[in-house]
């Protein structure tokens, strides 16, 4: 290449000198003929030569430059004749040498044109009609290559600097790309189709082996396992997929998809695409075959898009799960009724077991503490006097002491306490059984008995000096008190009487008036699950509203009557505020939205003390007054402020406003404010009594403020609680109303004839087969009350000739073994009742008995009675 350069150059050099030697040729030809001219007529002719022999001199060196630079011209003419012929040589080395390589070669200049290549890599192009040649751009051989699918398959691993293609012949070819020192480029196609041969046939070697091994592996598990392939096609399976699903080999030969091959078996078909009732994804399931068996199927997806199924034979371990769970009911009924505290921890000093009566005494739901430790279920304080026996018990000593406890309900309570180790074969203790008695009454027994010893000498001798000195003044004071006494009778008298009468008043409102409301609101509910022209149920919903009215202004009443007798007794518990809000806020948005009312809410999780009832009571007729003086268009918001330790509810209304100077009337018994004339008011003006009545007795203060034209705020003051700790309690899934509902057998006890009637009616369009009956004698006349199936008991608690509902229930159950699930309906709103109802094991309900509920509070019943 140097060569070449220097040829070049000489060349031009050459070419340089021959035009300078003929412009002085010209130059010298021009002078001679100017002196010539010049010389018949210049006055000095010897000037003029002087100046010709000057010239000549130039022309003779200017001579003698450009022979030397033939000369030169004639030597860089001989080695440029020599370079060409090594260039030459050189050239066809260079093709002889990417002719020799078993790879295609090609050689790119600076921008990427062909320069050179040798015939492996024109033999790419022959089946394409295509003429490469030098000049041929590396862009119109990418595009000539896509445009004659020349590539099918393009791999490009990362970090590597080669790229492999498989052509449209079936070979495979790796390139490689290298930059000359020039900005050139060089590639090489290296067909590497043999050695792509030997992997596949060296993977397919290692696949069958895998899969060898995976068969083996498969026929050996105690588990029947089925592999299926992204389209649906049974791959693998073992002898135990066979036995358990009683399919055989044949059967497999039949059906090319597995959905079809387990349409010819008893068990299910259970795919990742199966889903449960609420639309979540069923990847396992239990069934139960025809003989008896029961298996354990789940799925699995892969990520190629197929699926594995296992079957496991679970008969002997749902069996023995049956046996204990029978065992543990039996255990369960008797230790419940035990009227002792009895429970069982293990060595890491969490319950296992607690009965009924231990529940109840600290306040825990039932089942609740299962799973939890003795310390967080006591208390930092108690566990630490109570370690030091726990450690003792479990050092395998057994341990009786006294301690003194707080129950439930914050009583304190002196309790006798045995701590007994349970020990294994090695004699280390895994647990202690806890049995709990309360010596309280008999502890202060002693305790007083002791005092009174102690003092009984002085108080005699007291005594005796006093009476001395009393006696006559008692004789003084006993005329008058006889009057007093005589008084005071006639006051008792007078006002046992009215409390009598009141209660009388409350009886009648709660059980003969709610019993024809009750049966009412049942027979619509009924009518409104028939299908009935539109206008017929038009009516029928208008009943039903008018039925609610009815019933929500007895309510009104015989709440403000049993609030003045002082039969509601409060309940306070420690709740989430926002159990209660969420719910009433989702109830008041719709209201809301169909009075036209822009309802806005503002929740909290603060935890407080008080009657969830009650307090929903009272938030219920604040917000119904705010809806009810708000025009459409207007503002309802319902919120929550921590002030402290207490939390501020609050009813914020834009409505008309409320004098200043009826702002304590309105609290008052039918007092109101003046009713809107364009919107219908049914109420009585008691909402706000009964509100003032619940917080007094809640002792949660409450206060208004209000503009005229402007809105009021209605604020209750709460305490802070803190919640108890629970235990989590597993979910049942979710299932359908008519699931449960179908064909179950219902026995129903009920005095009113007319509630029977439209129970029946409500009862068999939800599928159930209900048979009623207005006492036990009836009932007994009907069926066999110890032996007939039944699934459920509903009875009225206030049943005929003073006989209760409780009482004829546990008669009934006492016949029989199997003891089906109960509800009572009772308009007794009393705590004292519930008490004894949820201590009996039952559902309780309050009339009137609405229909919805009662469909929801059956299936619940129904649900847990199948699930044991």
């Amino acid at each position: 290449m140097n060569n070449l350069t220097d040829a070049s150059a000489a060349t031009r050099r050459i070419a340089q000198l021959e035009q300078e030697n003929q412009k002085l040729k010209r130059i010298n030809q021009a002078l001679i003929e100017r002196v010539e001219a010049g010389s018949s007529m210049s006055a000095a002719p010897y000037a003029a030569f002087e100046h010709s022999a000057a010239l000549a001199e130039q022309v003779r060196d200017r001579t003698e430059a450009l022979s030397i630079a033939l000369s030169e011209l004639k030597r860089s003419n001989q080695a440029l004749k020599q370079a060409n012929q090594e260039a030459a040589t050189a050239h066809q080395r260079l093709i002889d040498a990417i002719e020799s390589i078993s790879d295609a070669f090609v050689l790119f200049d600076q921008d990427r044109r062909i320069l050179l290549f040798n015939s492996r890599f024109s033999d790419y192009w022959q089946q394409t009609g295509v003429q490469v040649g030098r000049g041929t751009s590396i862009s119109d051989l990418r595009r000539l290559t896509r445009e004659k699918g020349l590539i099918l398959e393009e791999y490009c691993d990362e970090g590597s600097v080669a790229t492999i293609f498989r052509l449209s012949n079936g070979r495979w070819v790796q390139v490689s790309e290298r930059l000359t020192g020039d900005g050139g480029l060089v590639i090489l196609y290296t067909d590497i189709t043999e050695l792509k041969a030997s992997e596949a046939v060296r993977r397919e070697k290692a696949l069958e082996q895998k899969s060898k091994l995976l068969q083996r592996t498969v026929d050996n598990l105690s588990q029947g396992v089925a592999l299926v392939n992204h389209e649906g096609r049974l791959e693998v399976w073992n002898q135990r997929f066979l036995e358990l699903t009683s399919l055989s080999p044949l059967d497999l030969t039949s059906s090319s998809q597995f959905s079809d091959l387990m349409q010819l078996s008893e068990v299910v078909l259970l795919t990742p695409q199966s889903e449960q009732d609420n639309a979540e994804p069923l990847l396992e399931l239990e069934q139960r075959l025809k003989d008896g068996r029961v298996l354990e199927i789940k799925t699995h997806p892969m990520p190629s898009g197929g699926f594995v199924n296992t079957y496991t034979d679970i008969t002997e371990h749902y069996r023995y799960a049956e046996n204990l769970r029978e065992s543990e009911r039996w255990i369960r009924l008797i230790t419940d009724h035990v009227p002792a505290l009895i429970a069982y921890l293990g060595s890491d000093m969490c319950y296992r077991f607690t009965n009924q009566v231990y529940d109840d005494f600290y306040g825990w739901p039932r089942g609740s503490l299962l799973g939890e430790s003795i310390g967080r279920a006591h208390g930092d304080a108690s566990f630490t006097k109570l370690l030091p026996y726990v450690e003792r018990a479990l050092a395998g000593e057994s341990v009786t002491f006294e301690i003194e406890e707080q129950n439930a309900a914050g009583e304190d309570r002196h309790m006798l306490k045995s701590y007994v180790p349970n020990l294994d074969s090695t004699g280390t203790a895994v647990g202690f059984f806890v049995l709990i008695r309360d010596i309280t009454d008999r502890k202060r027994t002693s305790e007083a008995l002791k005092q009174a010893y102690q003092n009984l000498e002085l108080r005699v001798r007291e005594r005796t000096s006093e009476l001395t000195e009393l006696n006559q003044q008692l004789r003084l004071e006993i005329n008058e008190r006889k009057t007093i006494e005589a008084r005071l009778r006639e006051a008792k008298q007078e006002a046992e009487q009215a409390n009598l009468s009141k209660t009388k008043f409350l009886a009648a409102v709660s059980h003969d008036l709610l019993q024809p409301l009750n049966a009412a609101r049942l027979f619509t509910g009924a009518l409104l699950d028939q299908k009935v022209p539109e206008r017929i149920f038009s009516l029928i919903n208008s009943v039903s509203h008018s039925l609610e009215d009815v019933e929500s202004l007895l309510g009104t009443l015989v709440d403000i009557s049993k609030l003045d007798a002082g039969v509601i007794k409060p309940d306070v518990s420690s709740f989430r505020l926002s159990d209660l809000l969420d719910n009433l806020a989702s109830e008041y948005r719709h209201v809301a939205a169909a009075e036209g009312i822009e309802f806005r809410y503002v929740g909290s999780q603060s935890v407080v003390a008080s009657d969830a009832t009650l307090l929903a009571r009272i938030l219920r007729n604040l917000l119904t007054n705010a809806m009810r003086y708000t025009e459409p268009g207007g503002r309802v918001l319902l919120g929550c402020r921590r002030i402290g330790n207490h939390v501020l509810l609050q009813v914020h209304d834009t409505g008309r406003g409320i004098p200043s100077d009826k702002l304590l009337e309105i609290f008052e018994e039918f007092k109101r404010v003046d009713a809107n004339k364009n919107r219908q008011d049914k109420g009585l003006g008691l909402g706000l009594a009964i509100v003032d009545k619940i917080s007094r007795m809640l002792a949660h203060p409450v206060s208004v403020i209000s503009h005229e034209g402007v809105g009021s705020i209605f604020s209750v003051q709460l305490p802070l609680g803190e919640l108890v700790p629970h235990s989590l309690i597993p979910v049942c899934e979710r299932e359908g109303y008519d699931q449960h509902l179908l064909g179950a057998q219902i026995w129903m006890i009920d005095n009113d004839a007319a509630i029977c009637n439209a129970m029946s009616v409500l009862l068999e369009g939800w599928g159930c087969e209900l048979l009623t009956a207005q006492s036990l004698d009836e009932l007994n006349e009907k069926v066999s009350v110890g032996s007939d199936p039944v699934d459920l008991l509903i009875a009225d608690y206030h049943l005929d000739n003073g006989v209760v509902g409780t009482d004829v229930v546990a008669e009934i159950l006492g016949r029989r073994r199997e003891l089906p699930p109960v509800l009572m309906i009772t308009a007794n709103y009393t705590n004292e009742l519930k008490q004894q109802i949820r201590e009996s094991g039952y559902l309780l309900m309050n009339k009137p008995v609405k229909p919805m509920k009662l469909k929801a509070t059956l299936t619940h019943l129904l649900r847990t009675r199948s699930s044991q």
